[in-house]
């Protein structure tokens, strides 16, 4: 009881119309800068951190939240309409929400993305208020055997997600595990074939090799063909609200990420990435239709 009287309490204080204001304007502009590829929630709130300073202590903490969330849809809308995602946890955002844009639908992708993570987000916050002792408790259990497990289902993941070969998508993981080891040792201090370069001291950032792999190739892979036979978005957006049909596919993807997304959020070092592919994978396997992910599927999506 004393949990929901604070939950309640809480909501008196959040649900004033200045706070609700300020809720508003930090996801808005926490929206257009996450946009931009690379920068991501968290170098957002860093950059926007000195707007916080003048206001009371919960009007930043509910502006920061709302940065952070605005930051982290920006970075879902690049991945969704030029195939270029953000941060790290929108590579699986791209694969099926630039499919959903080719084809005209790239509104019923934004929204979906949008509802989903304000579901997401709203049910996650709840769960982590009302269950936090006992999720604590549960992550406090995991050790260096478990983490050690729970990263080989996130590489595994990702060679699932993978179409075509299998052969090609595991040397990739490989190669992604060599660009991992660039940097310094947080346990030695030793540099890590950073070859003298001081720029490599803190490891490749995610945001160069998003660029590579996904804006460069998609300009590079317009440039072999000829003009005329260039992917060009000519598609006309029909609607920004998905149909019927759309949200029924939607919804059991969105609470089952959800879900998955809670219990992977709770252990410290997880992360968004690891959720996010992990959900991806479990929703592919469920799917009745496995090989429409990829190609613009609503569920990989949501």
């Amino acid at each position: 009881m004393d949990v929901l009287a604070n939950v309640a309490q809480g909501f008196l204080v959040a649900l004033t119309m200045q706070n609700l204001l300020y809720c508003l304007i930090g996801c808005m502009v926490g929206t257009l800068i996450g946009v931009l590829p690379g920068i991501g929630p968290v170098a957002t709130i860093a950059m926007l951190l000195p707007l916080t300073f003048k206001l009371p202590p919960t009007s930043a903490l509910i502006m920061l939240a709302g940065i952070y969330y605005g930051a982290s849809y920006g970075g879902s809308t690049t991945a969704i309409l030029v195939n270029l995602p953000g941060e790290s946890s929108s590579v699986v955002t791209a694969l099926d929400g630039y499919k959903m844009a080719q084809k005209g639908r790239a509104g019923s992708a934004l929204s979906i993305s949008a509802l989903g993570s304000f579901f997401a987000g709203t049910v996650g916050t709840l769960l982590i208020v009302l269950f936090a002792p006992a999720l604590t408790a549960m992550a406090q259990k995991f050790g260096p055997a478990e983490y050690c497990s729970l990263m080989a289902l996130g590489l595994v993941a990702a060679v699932i997600l993978a179409s075509g070969s299998v052969i090609k998508a595991i040397a990739m993981v490989f190669l992604g595990l060599l660009f991992g080891l660039v940097g310094t040792d947080v346990n030695t201090g030793a540099q890590r074939y950073t070859f003298n370069v001081p720029e490599l001291s803190d490891g490749i950032d995610f945001a160069p090799i998003a660029m590579g792999l996904f804006g460069i190739a998609e300009i590079i892979a317009n440039l072999e063909k000829r003009v005329l036979g260039r992917d060009v978005m000519a598609a006309k957006i029909t609607s920004l609200w998905p149909t019927r049909e759309e949200f029924r596919q939607a919804w059991p993807a969105a609470v089952r990420g959800t879900g998955l997304g809670c219990l992977l959020g709770v252990l410290p070092g997880g992360g968004p990435t690891l959720a996010a592919f992990s959900s991806y994978t479990l929703e592919k396997k469920l799917s009745k239709r496995p090989q429409d992910f990829g190609k613009g599927a609503v569920a990989g999506v949501a």
